[in-house]
């Protein structure tokens, strides 16, 4: 049975009603879901292992999206906070800690992010004693970014997602940053699917993380000299997608959603910035 507006005034009143509510929850929700999550200052956990250089100075970073993919800002200072301990024996002058922040765009299964929040990775590397090359991961950090239609798609429009989706990429265990040519070498990223209605263990690369073999597009270009910072671009589109694990009863929903797994069609285009400093100039705690 139709209900018209001329016949029941009140009940497009209330049905009006109800949908800004729904559309306020929502946007709630979803601010809820993107904050990023408290940061825990590294000194908490120090690392004084005998034989190991001591971590270093936290030192102030912020890097915004417009930075990176725009070059709005020619130098952008770095965090040396995430520095790792280097092994023993090595030389200090001769290891690196380098500090990578990017951000970019990504398609994942079916659905594109098209601005991913700005992720920055952390890590050492230089000569071992035996003078084969030596490397050490320090750590990822990022906030999530929401997934445009959310997990049940778009309602009346002007309204939001039903239900906010969002990813936030997490490190997959395993990396070599060792380039040649173009080849950037291996880095692998699990995505940790987050809304209100799945577990807090819904993750999309949880039993085989994405193993991401970026290259470079393009030449590198530096844009300081003093501090080193050097930017370019870089893309990996033959990458594999996994089904999502441990989202509970709404796994099929989530794999349904974002079209997974895929083992074609995925892609990432990445705008980074990177930064360096020997572990004999980061100064000690």
């Amino acid at each position: 049975m139709e209900i018209t507006a001329e016949k029941h005034p009140s009940a497009v009143r209330r049905g009006a009603a109800g949908l800004a509510l729904a559309a306020a929850l929502a946007t709630t929700i979803t601010a809820t879901v993107s904050s990023p999550r408290r940061r825990r200052h590294p000194h908490h956990h120090r690392d004084h292992r005998r034989g190991r250089h001591p971590r270093r100075h936290r030192c102030l970073s912020v890097a915004t999206t417009a930075d990176i993919a725009t070059g709005a800002h020619p130098v952008v200072p770095y965090d040396f906070g995430d520095c790792p301990d280097i092994p023993a024996g090595v030389d200090a002058a001769r290891w690196k800690c380098e500090v990578l922040t990017a951000t970019g765009s990504l398609t994942l299964g079916s659905r594109t992010v098209p601005e991913l929040a700005p992720m920055t990775v952390t890590h050492a590397e230089g000569p071992l004693p035996d003078g084969t090359d030596g490397q050490v991961w320090g750590a990822l950090r990022s906030t999530s970014t929401a997934v445009p239609g959310g997990l049940l798609g778009t309602g009346t429009t002007g309204h939001g997602p039903l239900s906010p989706l969002a990813l936030r990429p997490e490190y997959g265990g395993r990396s070599d940053f060792h380039s040649t040519g173009n080849s950037l070498g291996l880095f692998t990223l699990r995505f940790r699917v987050l809304s209100p209605v799945l577990p807090r263990g819904c993750v999309i690369g949880g039993d085989a993380p994405v193993e991401l073999r970026l290259r470079r597009a393009g030449d590198s270009e530096w844009v300081s000299q003093d501090p080193p910072v050097i930017r370019f671009d870089a893309y990996d589109d033959t990458f594999t997608a996994p089904a999502a694990v441990g989202c509970g009863p709404l796994g099929r929903l989530v794999d349904d959603r974002l079209g997974l797994p895929r083992g074609a069609g995925n892609a990432i285009t990445l705008s980074a910035r990177y930064t360096f400093k020997t572990y004999d100039r980061l100064p000690a705690l």
